[in-house]
C-alpha cells in the first residue's frame, strides 16, 4: 500500500448527533454527509473523557487520562507556572513524532491546548495556532503562524481552513507524504462565543429553526450541584454559566448550529482543494471531535463535567468519526464500538506497516483492517473516565462507578439498560434483578484501570494530575491537605 497522506480534522465540543449523516434533520452539513457517504461512518465512537485537553492528549498518545495525567482542561491563565515551552504529552510516544519519523511532513493548524502554544511542539514541522485554549470570540484573535504572531480579524475557523489549504498547496507535487492535524476551535458551544445571533454567513440558515432536535429538559440536580461548587470555589467565568442559561436560549442554539455549518463549509473547501491539487486519491480525510456535548439531554448542557458527579451519558461522549479517501473502503456505517484512542495505532499503522511503533500499555485497537478491508473491530466495550467518574459502555449496558474514597462526598453509581432505555433515563443500580450485571461490569472496569492506570496519575489511588481538576477539595478530602495537581516537565 502506498503511504497515504492524512488530514485529521477535529471539531471542538461537537456531539455526533449534530451532523446530518448521524440523523439530525435540522443541522445543515452537506459536505460532511458526503464525506461519510464516500467512506466509513463509525456510529458508536466514543471519547475517553468529556473535556478538551484530556481527549486531545489521548488521541495523540493512545493513552487514557489516568495514564498521561491530563484529567481536565489546561488552564492557560496559569501558563507562567508551567515549565518553559512545556508540552503536556512530550514525555510520551505521540503521533506527530511517530509520523514524522516515518518520513512525513507534519503540520498542526488549529487549536493546541496541550501546553505552551508559542513555539512548535511535538515534532510538528508547520505550526499554526492561536494563543489560548478557550474561545471567548471567534473573531479578532491573535494567531501564531509558525514564528509570526499577528491579529486575524475574521472567523478563526476560516483562518485555519485557509492555512490548511495553503499547506496542501505547498505540499502538492512533493515526494514526501504529509500529515495535517486540523483541530478547529468550533463549534464550541459556550458563552460568550455563541452568545446572541451568529455573525457568520450561515446564521440565516437557522433564523427560523425551531430547534426541535434539542431536548427541552429541566436541569439535573447534578448540574445545579456543580454550579454551586463553582461559586464556592471563587466565581464562575461567563462560558461556564452555560449549563444554567443555555438550554432555552434559542439564539445561542441557532448560533451553535451555524458554527457547525461553518466548519462543514471549511471541510468542503479542504476536500475540494485536495481534488483540485490531485491529492484526493492518496489522502485519507478523518473527521472527529475532541468530545461530545450534551444539549439538554438528561438535564445536562455542555461537558460531562458540567455536572457533579460528572455525567457519563452518551451525548457528552458520543463523537463523530468519519474516515474517507485513499485506500479506505466505502462501506458506509460501522456499528461496532470504537474509542478515540484507536486513532493512535491506526494512524501509526497507516503511515508505515513496517514502522516499529512503541509497545504501549494501551487498550487501543488498530482500525486499519476495518478501513482497508471492511472487517469489524473486535472491542466489546469502551471505557471512559472523568476524574471521580469511571464508566464502561457495552452494546447493551452503561455502568458508571463513582469514587468512594472521599468521606465528605457521597456519590452513587449508575446502571442503564441501553436496549430498553436508549436515552438512559432509568438508573437500575438499586434494582436487585440487575445486581449480577452491575457486579460484572464493575469487575471489568476495575480490571481495566488496574491494568492501565499509571500510579502517578491514578486519582483513585492517590495519584495526581498535570491539569487542574474539577473540584480540588474532593481529592484533598481523599488524600490529605498536601494533595495538589503536579505539572511535570
Amino acid at each position: 500500500m502506498t503511504r497515504p497522506n492524512i488530514v485529521l480534522i477535529m471539531a471542538d465540543n461537537q456531539p455526533a448527533d449534530l451532523l446530518g449523516c448521524y440523523g439530525n434533520d435540522e443541522v445543515k452539513t452537506p459536505h460532511l454527509d458526503a464525506l461519510a457517504q464516500r467512506g466509513q461512518r463509525f456510529d458508536q465512537a466514543f471519547c475517553v473523557n468529556a473535556m478538551c485537553s484530556p481527549c486531545r492528549a489521548s488521541v495523540l498518545t493512545g493513552l487514557m487520562p489516568s495514564q498521561h495525567g491530563l484529567h481536565n482542561w489546561l488552564d492557560d491563565r496559569l501558563m507562567d507556572q508551567w515549565p518553559q515551552n512545556w508540552s503536556a504529552i512530550a514525555e510520551f510516544a505521540n503521533l506527530p513524532t511517530i509520523i514524522k519519523n516515518a518520513g512525513y511532513t507534519t503540520a498542526l493548524i488549529g487549536k493546541f491546548h496541550l501546553g505552551v502554544p508559542f513555539v512548535p511542539q511535538l515534532a510538528f514541522d508547520h505550526w499554526v495556532t492561536f494563543t489560548h485554549g478557550h474561545t471567548t470570540s471567534f473573531y479578532d484573535n491573535e494567531v501564531i503562524d509558525d514564528y509570526n504572531r499577528y491579529r486575524f480579524t475574521g472567523h478563526t475557523v476560516d483562518f485555519f481552513t485557509q492555512k490548511t489549504i495553503e499547506f496542501l498547496e505547498h505540499q502538492s507535487g512533493k515526494d514526501d507524504p504529509f500529515f495535517a492535524f486540523v483541530p478547529y476551535n468550533g463549534p464550541y458551544g459556550h458563552w460568550p462565543a455563541i452568545k446572541g445571533r451568529a455573525e457568520n454567513e450561515f446564521a440565516a440558515l437557522y433564523d427560523d429553526s425551531d430547534m426541535h432536535s434539542i431536548p427541552r429538559e429541566g436541569l439535573s440536580a447534578e448540574v445545579l450541584e456543580r454550579f454551586g461548587l463553582r461559586v464556592q470555589s471563587g466565581g464562575v467565568r461567563e462560558q461556564f454559566k452555560g449549563p444554567l442559561l443555555l438550554p432555552n436560549n434559542v439564539d445561542s442554539l441557532r448560533n451553535y448550529f451555524s458554527q457547525v455549518s461553518l466548519i462543514d463549509h471549511g471541510v468542503g473547501q479542504i476536500v475540494q482543494s485536495l481534488d483540485r491539487l490531485g491529492l484526493d486519491e492518496n489522502t485519507i480525510v478523518i473527521y472527529t471531535a475532541d468530545h461530545g456535548f450534551s444539549l439538554g439531554h438528561n438535564g445536562v448542557w455542555g461537558h460531562g463535567a458540567a455536572a457533579f458527579p460528572a455525567s457519563a451519558h452518551r451525548p457528552s461522549y458520543h463523537i463523530p468519526l468519519i474516515v474517507s479517501g485513499g485506500p479506505v473502503q466505502a462501506t458506509g456505517p460501522q456499528s461496532s464500538l470504537v474509542s478515540q484512542i484507536d486513532l493512535f495505532p491506526t494512524l501509526a499503522s497507516l503511515v508505515s506497516a513496517d514502522l516499529a511503533t512503541p509497545s504501549l500499555p494501551s487498550s487501543a485497537q488498530d482500525l486499519t483492517p476495518t478501513l482497508i478491508h471492511g472487517t469489524k473491530p473486535a472491542a466489546s466495550a469502551v471505557f471512559m473516565e472523568q476524574e471521580e467518574t469511571r464508566a464502561i459502555r457495552t452494546k447493551d449496558w452503561l455502568y458508571a462507578a463513582r469514587f468512594k474514597g472521599a468521606p465528605s462526598f457521597i456519590m452513587h453509581d449508575e446502571l442503564y439498560d441501553l436496549r430498553a432505555d436508549p436515552l438512559e433515563k432509568t438508573n437500575l443500580i438499586d434494582h436487585g434483578d440487575h445486581a449480577a450485571t452491575a457486579k460484572d461490569l464493575q469487575a471489568q472496569l476495575d480490571a481495566f484501570f488496574s491494568s492501565y492506570a499509571a500510579p502517578a496519575y491514578d486519582l483513585w489511588n492517590g495519584g495526581s494530575a498535570k491539569s487542574n481538576v474539577t473540584y480540588d477539595q474532593l481529592w484533598i478530602d481523599a488524600w490529605g491537605s498536601d494533595w495538589q495537581p503536579k505539572i511535570s516537565s
